[in-house]
């Protein structure tokens, strides 16, 4: 039995206005996808003993940071990411450099870019066109193109498979290609389970009515590390509302002491992003620490990911989470689609 007012496909269209659901429903679609054109791109396979470096900004350095966890053990050599204007210190020619952009045009992966060309180091470029494309084909660097027309956070797939095919290819990590197809089937009966023609009692619709009108801390922990900041940037972005992420245990160590003022400060939420292969005294941690929150005023829920591998687990719960940002745009009565701060931010810049 659900409560609140229905989140009926009907009722998501009306604020949906450019098929930000659709986008998202894709997810299966784009990791299938996303393998075709890593192989159409016939890039050649290279050791790299300095690892991987995947520069990039916002939802295009998303899928880096989902890699590295999918992969866990798998990942042989070091895999990070520069979310700036440059690379690593460390960073040499013996390093492979993945330039990731949707648009092309993003300048701090840009300027990374240009540095990795100055160091010699081996370099990849993932992108729809623009300027970094253009860049990329005059210095004979290969090009993984990407299909145009989505929010760039919508290809949160593509961006995913194509950091862990870089990794395979260079030697950081093993080969996850037969458990992107298995995630896909995966994920896909999870959109339908929890997409707008669900149940209005559905996990996804669930969740979103009960983080409504409040600010949400997501934590996870290993696996889920990296999902619980998709989760916060997707609310960022799709719902238009402040949202925090936090790691366990570290999270205990600190940001739980400010829950005391929480009751004094406005509505505040917890969801812990649970994984069945995290070590027990943090899935202990988990209990704990969301009791405490409640006895602190805190709405808590615990979610846990779904799916026999690493890579299943993980695409469950960054389909939910952009479900349910999507949701509570809804509820909220805003577009997801239009993300004016950051454009301002953009035009500013471009205008100093």
């Amino acid at each position: 039995m659900s409560t609140g007012p229905t989140l009926s496909r009907e009722a998501v269209a009306e604020v949906d206005v450019t098929g930000q659901f659709d986008e998202v429903l894709g997810l299966p679609d784009h990791l299938r996808d996303a393998l075709w054109r890593v192989e159409s791109a016939n890039l050649k396979a290279h050791d790299s003993p300095g690892g991987l470096v995947i520069a990039g900004m916002g939802a295009s350095s998303v899928g880096g940071a989902l890699a590295r966890a999918a992969l866990g053990d798998g990942a042989s050599r070091p895999i990070m990411l520069a979310r700036d204007y440059g690379l690593p210190g460390w960073t040499t020619p013996d390093t492979t450099v993945l330039c990731a952009s949707y648009s092309g045009n993003t300048e701090e992966t840009l300027a990374a870019y240009d540095a990795a060309q100055a160091l010699g180091a081996h370099t990849i470029v993932v992108t729809t066109g623009g300027k970094l494309a253009e860049e990329a084909r005059a210095d004979g660097v290969p090009v993984i193109p990407l299909p145009a027309g989505f929010q760039s956070r919508a290809a949160v797939g593509y961006s995913l498979v194509v950091a862990l095919e870089v990794a395979r290819l260079c030697g950081a990590g093993e080969s996850l290609h037969a458990e992107v197809d298995v995630a896909a089937e995966h994920a896909a009966s999870l959109a339908v389970a929890w997409g707008p023609d669900s149940d209005e009692g559905s996990l996804a619709k669930t969740l979103a009515r009960g983080l409504h009108g409040t600010i949400p801390q997501i934590a996870g922990a290993a696996l889920t590390t990296p999902v619980a900041y998709r989760w916060k940037t997707q609310i960022n972005e799709n719902a238009k509302s402040p949202a925090f992420a936090a790691e366990l245990p570290e999270l205990d160590h600190n940001e739980l002491v400010g829950w005391d003022g929480a009751k004094d400060l406005g509505p505040f939420s917890a969801v812990f992003l649970d994984d069945s292969d995290l070590h027990p005294r943090v899935r202990q941690r988990i209990e704990l620490t969301r009791g405490l929150i409640a006895s602190r005023g805190g709405v808590t829920f615990r979610v846990e990911t779904i799916g026999q591998t690493r890579l299943e687990r993980l695409v469950s719960m960054v389909l939910l989470g952009d479900l349910v940002s999507l949701y509570l745009a809804a509820l909220r009565g805003v577009d997801p689609a239009p993300v004016e701060a950051t454009e301002s931010i953009k035009s500013a810049l471009n205008g100093s």
